[in-house]
């Protein structure tokens, strides 16, 4: 599933917007689902996972740009398109790594050329994110917010740098499939992230996050070649 917002203080134009996104998902047969706010500080409460933000520039107390610039702090990494009635504005949505930007009145077209692009950039996003299926529920991880992954009786464990922690069924082997060499399977029932690494003393690997994770005896060469291979290659 994925999971998008609208941000828009007018109405007309958020029940426009939500129009537009449900057809061109259901063409798709993706299923969605769709929230809205009208106003910055009600998105900047929300603290469940968007993946496609339409945030409104021009809008009353806070705007959308110092909107967009506090969730970016509060590192927000989903695709995020601007809704503007000024073009010129656009110039300052390179700060928060907007997407694209749509021009009030948004005709359907023009959405749904941007939205044909963002499409192509969700499909070829699995280099470096991972879909995760829970139940009838999916949900897009990046791999560099995985600090460390563990298998408990056949259930993964997503430990994630913002504290969450995601848990679901599948193999550790066809995890350790899915990631990229940033990843070493210190443990049968551990996969640690190099990026968040801190540290390795006595068996033990030091996480950024404070998670202290034993590496295997038989493990424990090649780790600490992977990892000074890692040093060299950043």
């Amino acid at each position: 599933m994925i999971r998008i917002a609208i941000c828009d203080d007018e109405k007309y134009m958020s029940d426009h917007i939500r129009a537009m996104v449900s057809d061109f998902f259901h063409k798709k047969n993706r299923e969605i689902t769709i929230l809205r706010f009208f106003c910055g500080e009600e998105l900047l409460k929300y603290d469940g996972q968007i993946d496609i933000l339409f945030l409104d520039i021009q809008m009353k107390e806070i705007d959308g740009m110092e909107t967009a610039r506090k969730l970016r702090t509060d590192k927000f990494r989903g695709f995020l398109i601007f809704i503007t009635v000024l073009k010129e504005m656009v110039f300052q949505s390179f700060e928060v790594q907007a997407y694209d930007y749509l021009v009030k009145p948004v005709e359907k077209k023009q959405f749904e050329k941007t939205m044909e692009r963002l499409y192509d950039s969700m499909q070829n996003a699995s280099e470096e994110s991972l879909l995760v299926q829970k139940g009838y529920e999916s949900r897009i991880i990046f791999k560099d917010d995985i600090v460390f992954c563990e298998i408990i009786d056949r259930k993964i464990y997503l430990n994630l740098d913002s504290s969450e922690v995601i848990d679901y069924y599948e193999r550790i082997e066809n995890l350790e499939a899915k990631l990229d060499n940033h990843f070493f399977r210190c443990h049968r029932s551990y996969l640690i992230n190099l990026k968040h690494l801190k540290g390795y003393k006595n068996g033990i690997a030091y996480m950024d996050n404070g998670s202290e994770i034993p590496v295997s005896r038989l493990r424990g060469k090649e780790f600490s070649s992977v990892v000074l291979q890692y040093m060299r290659n950043i």
